[in-house]
């Protein structure tokens, strides 16, 4: 019995053999045309998904665009200064500004007007790094502060310790804890290792243990 047929109870079919079991062969020319019709039913059904997932895209997409002199936000790309599985994790996308739109290039593209402390990065950007000069004001940050670098990411960093949680596990216990990030929502805090939070911001800890010492 080969694999497939011992793991799904059924022999694996491929497009040079669509036969039921016990079914003899087919040869030569009726072969290669029931091949052929079951391809072309293949590609009527792929097609068919096609066009409703385009369908249901269709009836949600909405094309941005700008006009030269408009006003929008640029997104920048939060990163938390500890180091987990060897990579910097992201925060929620944050956005500065807003910027002049000085002109159009192509169809998704746009040139903004950049400030001094931007000056290393390129002004071109795609419609995706943009949003209209709307919204909630709260999502935006100064880049004064923050300091944007030219890949339009920036070092977040943690201003409270909100919870500590122990998870126990069979040979050890690992602690983390619940941090608030400077430019985010409470709701918007993450976990992290406690000890990776301690080795860069010791002061988070003596700040909380005053305040447990004062209530």
């Amino acid at each position: 019995m080969a694999p497939h047929e011992a793991l799904y109870g059924r022999r694996c079919r491929s497009p040079i053999g669509w036969f039921e079991v016990g079914e003899a062969g087919l040869l030569g020319p009726d072969l290669f045309y029931q091949v052929m019709e079951k391809v072309k039913l293949i590609q009527e059904h792929l097609k068919t998904a096609q066009s409703h997932q385009k369908s249901y895209s269709d009836v949600r997409h909405r094309d941005l665009e700008f006009q030269v002199d408009d006003w929008a936000f640029l997104k920048v790309s939060p990163m938390k200064g500890v180091m987990r599985f060897g990579k910097k994790g992201k925060l929620s996308p944050r956005y500065i500004g807003p910027y002049r739109i000085l002109r159009r290039i192509g169809q998704v593209a746009y040139e903004l007007e950049l400030p001094q402390e931007l000056a290393d990065v390129h002004p071109v950007f795609h419609v995706s790094m943009l949003r209209k000069f709307m919204g909630d004001p709260s999502l935006v940050v100064p880049t004064e502060i923050i300091g944007v670098k030219y890949s339009l990411t920036y070092e977040e960093i943690p201003v409270a310790i909100l919870d500590r949680q122990i998870r126990k596990l069979r040979t050890k216990e690992i602690a983390s804890v619940k941090v608030l990030w400077r430019n985010q929502k409470v709701e918007e805090a993450t976990r992290e290792a406690e000890e990776d939070i301690k080795s860069r911001y010791p002061h988070l800890f003596k700040e909380q243990a005053e305040i447990i010492e004062g209530n």
